[in-house]
């Protein structure tokens, strides 16, 4: 059995301990953010900890990391006051990895990858072209983390895009194996799933 302590975490090399803690807790959602400046240079990169908050009202939230260095997504939502979450398929992984790259604030991530930005409706900031199943959200409020200067950013659900019909099932709930959605291991690792089982819902056992 390997065994590391918090001594042992703390000794690791950068690179060794990014690694090791960003993959110990399991599989993470993987998701396109989409945002516009208020200069009009779209912006889309790639996000693993976007997470379900509550569905009345349907609210999610994400974890941005320090803003002591320039973060175009931050300002762009700050600014717009919207953005939008993509779900990244298997077909684009190697694009969405490379939005992490990072471009001056007046280069878009779209012009720099075969990612295609797409408007839905009057929603303003822009979408991932493709992607099967897509948000578009408004940003309601930032919580500091002083742990580590993080933040917490809460955001409504505004609107659901599906693409095909199979994707959702007649109780609501969405297949995402259907969407071809995938999943990040740690850092730079993208897996796809299969669903094992679907549960009712739990109640508690009479003796």
């Amino acid at each position: 059995m390997i065994h590391y302590s918090r001594t042992d975490i703390d000794q690791m090399d950068k690179i060794f301990r990014l690694n090791l803690i960003n993959s110990c807790t399991g599989f993470k959602s993987a998701n396109l953010l989409g945002t516009k400046s208020l200069n009009g240079v779209s912006n889309v990169a790639v996000f693993s900890s976007i997470t379900h908050l509550g569905s009345n009202p349907p609210l999610i939230g994400f974890i941005l990391r320090p803003t002591t260095v320039p973060r175009d997504t931050y300002r762009n939502i700050k600014d717009t006051g919207v953005f939008t979450v993509n779900h990244i398929y298997s077909d684009i992984i190697e694009d969405a990895h490379h939005t992490s790259a990072k471009y001056p604030d007046e280069v878009s991530e779209f012009t720099k990858t075969d990612l295609e930005e797409e408007f839905l409706g009057d929603f303003p900031a822009p979408f991932v072209k493709g992607a099967k199943i897509r948000l578009g959200c408004r940003f309601l409020n930032a919580y500091e983390i002083k742990e580590n200067d993080t933040l917490l950013l809460v955001s409504a659900i505004e609107h659901v895009f599906i693409a095909d019909q199979d994707i959702q099932q007649e109780d609501g709930w969405l297949k995402l194996e259907n969407a071809n959605t995938v999943a990040i291991n740690g850092l730079d690792g993208y897996a796809t799933t299969s669903l094992l089982d679907r549960y009712a819902y739990a109640r508690p056992k009479k003796v």
